[in-house]
């Protein structure tokens, strides 16, 4: 079935304030929506970062996909190959918690947009859920995790938007944070996003989340921000209260050393995102959770033979997530219940983000989880008002490429990203 017209559409999101290891969220956060339209007047959607190195290359590859098949995947993957080697190697600032920033992800990036988009339109064109295109379902729903992050209320800057949570900067805000979360969404475990202030004040705030959810399962992440020492530190205090512990310190020899010296299962989005890196921490025992995601993996296929490698080694497997809108949401989701071995709730920034373009609003989170439905494709459909509304926010938009560490410096000028920090 022959492609018709592809569309990439830049749209800027409101994004609060919220601290991480490099600096600040800034007020908005980019995305790509991808347009897939068939011969038969099908739509298939995709989604993905919309920082200027990954928005430059799916603009650049549009044109050359229309004519082929959206079932020609590996075509697919050599227009982007091709555009991207044609384009050379242009220098921008990288950003480690800024996945769409980096020149070594970026045809991963794009042929992951594209594809889901792909198999969206097949998926339609069949009459099939995306999940029974990735070989059914191994559960109907798909549960994820309340995303707890330290932040600044909205006053901080007239840029941001206003929103529901307000401040954030010590353990008892963040128990009141997860006790909205939980009361909107149902969520049964818990991740705080640490890496920002003094660590023993972070490990007090997951003890006061164990005592004020006592049984549901806890996480930290401080992104590599914490020394081997220090997160030796923490483990003492924390060994007892985590489900698993995410990318305390930096590299794979870090980890390695810290799961030996703890026997604590770690967990990463950092120190393990393709295939080289993980030979290596497999050899190392470095890691024993993988969490995936396919924006930066190659796609929803590559990542459920990620998945069928994890269990074959013996490792745990989840997602990451990235501040995103409702169509990557359902794509992680088909994904996820689509591969029999997810050992934990995957993560999400979507009770963060307030815009959407899809049509009835946002994708509903009960009891924790993101329900299938037998409905094609994804089983969404754009909103195109909304979507005209959020490109005409990117064109005046001042950001063209993450940067949490510049965000920062707006408030504080001497601030300089140091990893690890503590």
């Amino acid at each position: 079935m022959k492609i018709k017209a592809v569309r990439v559409t830049p749209i800027a999101i409101k994004d609060p304030a919220l601290l991480n290891a490099a600096g600040v969220h800034e007020p908005f956060g980019l995305r790509s929506i991808i347009e897939v339209e068939g011969a038969n007047g099908l739509i298939g959607l995709g989604e993905t970062y919309g920082d200027a190195p990954v928005l430059n290359l799916l603009t650049q590859c549009k044109d050359s996909l229309v004519g082929g098949s959206a079932f020609d995947l590996q075509r697919l993957l050599r227009v982007i190959q091709k555009q991207n080697a044609q384009a050379g190697t242009a220098k921008h600032i990288e950003m480690e918690l800024a996945p769409g920033s980096k020149s070594s992800s970026l045809v991963s990036s794009a042929y992951s947009a594209f594809e889901v988009a792909f198999l969206d339109l097949q998926a339609r064109t069949i009459g099939i859920p995306l999940v029974d295109l990735l070989g059914g379902r191994a559960r109907d729903k798909v549960a994820y995790s309340a995303y707890l992050f330290y932040k600044w209320d909205a006053s901080v800057d007239p840029e941001y938007a206003p929103d529901a949570y307000g401040e954030a900067v010590n353990p008892t805000q963040i128990v009141a944070q997860a006790q909205r979360m939980i009361d909107l969404y149902g969520f049964e475990s818990i991740k705080l996003k640490a890496g920002v202030f003094d660590p023993m004040e972070e490990a007090d705030a997951i003890l006061a989340l164990q005592a004020a959810f006592p049984g549901r399962p806890l996480r930290i992440d401080p992104n590599s921000n914490w020394s081997l020492v220090t997160s030796l530190k923490v483990a003492d205090i924390l060994r007892d209260s985590l489900e698993y512990y995410e990318d305390p310190t930096p590299t794979l020899e870090g980890m390695a050393k810290l799961h030996r010296a703890t026997g604590m299962p770690l967990a990463t989005n950092m120190v393990v995102t393709n295939w080289e890196e993980l030979r290596q921490s497999v050899s190392m025992n470095a890691v024993q959770i993988v969490l995936s995601d396919h924006h930066y993996w190659g796609g929803l296929r590559a990542t459920q033979a990620l998945a069928k490698t994890c269990e074959s080694f013996g490792l745990g497997l989840s997602m990451h997530s990235n501040s995103h809108l409702g169509i990557s949401l359902m794509a992680m989701t088909h994904l996820a219940a689509s591969v029999s071995h997810l050992s934990y709730a995957c993560d999400t920034h979507y009770p963060w983000q307030s815009d959407e373009v899809l049509l009835g609003g946002k994708v509903p989170i009960v009891g924790g989880c993101v329900h299938l439905t037998d409905k094609p494709g994804l089983g969404v459909e754009l909103d195109y008002e909304q979507l005209a509304k959020l490109h005409e926010d990117f064109k005046v938009c001042r950001i063209r490429t993450r940067n949490d560490v510049l965000q920062m410096q707006r408030f504080k000028p001497d601030w300089q990203q140091v990893k690890p920090r503590f």
